[in-house]
């Protein structure tokens, strides 16, 4: 490929859900798009395609974010493909493989969540970090952002998975860390909070949160959607915030809202 003609974003856990909208968005706004997921490239196919029907340059690479080889690799080859990364867009995210009572949750689900939702994101954003820093030299037009899918979970308890919103809440120390960090290199960084979004992920509990939404659970009576959280990330990568760092955008039908 070797082009820099074009922004270019990786984002993470974009084989599928929210991560699969995100990129299909930011390739419809004209971003060279890296997916990074865990599956192998034919199994994933159909979406990797609507991503490439969207926009321009596409790239799939199939990488675990909790291994230092694997998070070099997409750096490597995303730097090599296009030169340049004007975005990173922190998706990836895994929830415990059985929901546990938080008096009976295992060290080894712990590691598993943290290591891909927390572990994780922390390390990538730093590499990637050093090289939108390095790479701010090279090109003038370079405006990095950084966007981290958190949850409402981060403020939110669910004490049958409390891995889950541990690693929320970590998530969200991160972006004010990289935020307060990057300032100086003029790297913004924010956090979205989804809430009730429908996906593979929630459809394990979509009859019960179906009936909390009509019952009221948020002001909007609907099921939140991917293009929903892309459509965030948008507004987020767009520069129109050029004065804004750290930053959370709630994405939840105003779940986060207090209400009497």
């Amino acid at each position: 490929m070797n082009t820099n003609e074009f922004r270019t974003a990786i984002v993470t856990g974009a084989a599928r859900g929210i991560g699969n909208a995100i990129a299909i968005e930011l390739a419809s706004e004209g971003c060279a798009i890296v997916l990074v997921d865990v599956f192998d490239q034919e199994k994933v196919a159909e979406n990797i395609q609507k991503v490439r029907s969207a926009g321009h340059q596409v790239l799939y690479i199939k990488g675990d974010i909790t291994s230092e080889k694997s998070r070099m690799d997409i750096i490597g080859k995303t730097l090599e493909a296009f030169n340049r990364i004007d975005i990173l867009v922190n998706n990836a995210g895994v929830a415990p493989k059985v929901r546990k009572d938080i008096l009976q949750v295992t060290e080894e689900s712990m590691d598993f969540v943290l290591g891909v939702n927390l572990k994780g994101t922390f390390f990538l954003t730093q590499q990637v970090a050093n090289e939108m820093i390095d790479k701010r030299k090279e090109y003038c037009d370079l405006k990095p952002v950084i966007v981290n899918i958190s949850s409402s979970s981060a403020y939110t308890s669910s004490t049958q998975r409390g891995e889950y919103c541990i690693s929320k809440a970590g998530v969200s120390m991160i972006t004010t860390l990289f935020a307060d960090r990057l300032a100086e290199y003029g790297i913004g960084v924010y956090e979205i909070r989804p809430g009730m979004i429908l996906t593979d992920m929630t459809a394990v509990v979509k009859e019960k949160y179906d009936r909390m939404i009509e019952g009221g659970l948020t002001p909007i009576k609907r099921w939140g959607y991917p293009e929903d959280i892309a459509r965030a990330v948008s507004v987020l990568c767009s520069g129109k915030l050029a004065y804004s760092t750290g930053e959370i955008l709630n994405v939840d039908g105003g779940f986060h809202i207090r209400r009497l």
